[in-house]
């Protein structure tokens, strides 16, 4: 019979891998072969479109690049350099927006000598990135736009405690002046003032923009992480939380508007986030709003404070923050309560005194947000403690198992019992094999008399499912996980585990990836490394103590969950597997010492009676 077994895993293993190998060919192929052909189509019509309007072609006939580098767009304006401990950049003169930032504290990629994350970007780059503000008026003199070039007093360098002053003459009445602010983490605070030295009054309102010309391919393409538009909008106790991802932004929303008091607004990736904040006590009309143009869709939010009128002599004065960096917890948090009391627990999800309300509602926390937060609190906490995020994850595992502990004891006692009657139960089951009515009836008599609960196993199950989904979204979307290492190997926990055993888990010098035709496939599905094959042998192991489920179907299928979930487990975070795999061992030990409890024979009696040469006994 164990050859059998072995035979027909065998067969299913090459079975799915002629199945996958053919997926490949069949259906990924084509498709990447379709999607190369649209691009070249898209590229050859932009070249056609091009030509009529008198573009300049290169050498092989395409058009010549829409975009500058960013170095180029950089000089298309004097600048101002910023310089802080979280961030690099500098501030654009022409426009006087703020369009060029470097995350000092977070590189691209966990290769040494990689480059700081870019933030900000100038327009005339390509997916050009940056806020912008300013005054809106009908039939107003010379208001300074995106060409108006402001001037700056020569040597200025924006610095915490070091504010910078611009100003604009538009010789027609009215002068400008914008101070812009920032401290040692992301905030800049951005004053702007106008003051009327004409004869005649004039209406003023201001805005605030954040604008993004295009976005990259890899943005929006997650179902789990929301990135698009975001804000917390409306007055009162009735701000809601306004989200809108980039896909339906631009399909089904490309302009909303909300009426505001207060509140935040502003666009978000997955980690990073540009917002503007305005004065608390301020009404406003917020817009999340998508315009195509040539090259690249705009996407837009912005606010428009009320009117005011500019009368002779008189200065009109804005203060508008703006956000612009990593959405570290801790920071959202110590910005949204200031110097406020934390919030009662009753007040935790729309606090009155928040300086900025909800502001950690940045981080998508989902919908059960009412989980996932206290996880990361907790995770929070023990890295403090153990300063490794893999071993707070471990930690957090046991207090899961802790809390969990006496409803899991009663399910893994009453699996006991159904292993120890596996027997008796299959001498019913052959003795009344043409009855199953009969047959139930004389399982039911037989647990009731062992005074077990069949369905008591199950409970662990179903309670660990909310808790695995809102572990995987606290380690997807919080940045705190982002490049955090634990041992060995894993340099990354919010990334897959890079080994694989293509390359006998990098003992081979060789990366699959490279490899011609199946490469991608190698890279892909059956990317395996050392934790998920410790997660399937765990979850072998687990399923072993468990008694065997009454079909034997049911069985088989069983059988199969360990490879198609190390498959699966393999593509999602490792930190994830890592607590998975705990998880299985913290379970197997709880199992191990019930089953011992009541001389039930287990997988781990056998494996240490061979290793010593002896029979297995439970006793």
């Amino acid at each position: 019979m164990q050859q059998n077994d072995n035979k027909n895993t065998m067969a299913f293993i090459a079975v799915a891998f002629v199945i996958l190998i053919g997926y490949q060919f069949l259906v990924l192929g084509p498709q990447q072969k379709r999607a190369q052909a649209e691009l070249q189509a898209k590229k050859a019509a932009e070249a056609q479109t091009a030509a009529k309007a008198g573009v300049t072609l290169d050498a092989s006939g395409n058009p010549a690049p829409l975009h500058l580098s960013r170095d180029a767009a950089k000089a298309q304006s004097p600048r101002i350099a910023v310089d802080t401990p979280s961030l690099s950049g500098s501030i654009a003169l022409k426009g006087a927006r703020i369009d060029d930032l470097l995350l000092r504290k977070y590189a691209e990629t966990t290769d040494k000598g990689s480059p700081p994350v870019e933030l900000f970007r100038p327009e005339g780059a390509e997916h050009a990135w940056f806020a912008d503000f300013g005054w809106a008026g009908a039939n107003l003199p010379g208001l300074p736009d995106s060409r108006t070039v402001w001037t700056a007093a020569p040597g200025q360098v924006l610095r915490p405690n070091s504010p910078v002053t611009l100003t604009y003459d538009n010789g027609q009445g009215l002068v400008f002046t914008r101070v812009i602010a920032v401290d040692a983490d992301a905030m800049f605070t951005v004053t702007d003032s106008v003051k009327n030295n004409g004869a005649a009054a004039f209406q003023l309102a201001p805005y605030a923009s954040v604008q993004r010309q295009g976005i990259t391919d890899k943005l929006g393409k997650t179902q789990i992480v929301h990135e698009g538009a975001i804000g917390v909008l409306g007055a009162g106790d009735k701000r809601e939380l306004k989200l809108s991802k980039y896909g339906a932004w631009k399909k089904d929303h490309p302009l909303e508007s909300f009426d505001s008091t207060g509140g935040w607004a502003g666009i978000t990736d997955k980690y990073w986030l540009a917002a503007l904040i305005p004065g608390q006590d301020q009404t406003i009309k917020a817009q999340y709003r998508v315009t195509a143009a040539p090259g690249a869709d705009i996407y837009d939010v912005n606010f428009v404070g009320p009117t005011q009128a500019l009368n002779p002599g008189a200065t009109l004065t804005q203060t508008t923050r703006l956000f612009a960096g990593a959405k570290t917890v801790p920071l959202l948090r110590q910005y949204e309560y200031g110097k406020t009391t934390p919030p009662a627990i009753w007040q935790f999800w729309n606090n009155p005194k928040a300086e900025i309300p909800r502001f950690d509602d940045a981080v998508d926390w989902g919908m059960f947000r009412f989980f996932t937060r206290p996880i990361f609190n907790v995770l929070e906490i023990f890295y403090k403690l153990v300063g490794n995020f893999g071993l707070a994850i471990m930690l957090l595992t046991v207090v899961l198992k802790l809390i969990l502990y006496p409803m899991a004891d009663k399910s893994y006692e009453s699996m006991a019992k159904m292993k120890k009657i596996a027997p008796e139960v299959e001498k019913l089951k052959a003795k009344h094999k043409d009855d199953p009515a009969k047959q139930q009836q004389e399982m039911m008599v037989l647990y009731q008399k062992e005074k077990i609960n069949p369905m008591v196993g199950c409970l662990p199950i179903f309670i660990q499912i909310p808790v695995f989904y809102s572990l995987y979204k606290v380690l997807t979307v919080t940045i705190e996980m982002r490049h955090a290492p634990f041992f060995g190997w894993i340099h990354d926990l919010s990334a897959r585990d890079p080994s694989t055993i293509f390359n006998l888990f990098k003992l081979i010098p060789w990366d699959p990836a490279t490899a011609p035709v199946i490469g991608g496939f190698l890279d892909g599905n059956l990317h395996i490394g050392v934790w998920p094959l410790l997660y399937g042998f765990t979850m072998w192991l687990t399923q072993s103590m468990n008694p065997p489920a009454g079909d034997p179907m049911q069985q088989r299928i069983f059988q199969f969950f360990p490879i198609i979930f190390t498959f699966t487990l393999s593509q999602f975070s490792v930190g994830l597997v890592i607590y998975w795999c705990w998880s299985n061992i913290l379970t197997i030990i709880q199992q191990y010492v019930i089953m011992r409890r009541y001389k039930v024979e287990t997988p781990i009696d056998r494996i240490l009676a061979r290793l010593q040469g002896k029979t297995a006994s439970a006793t």
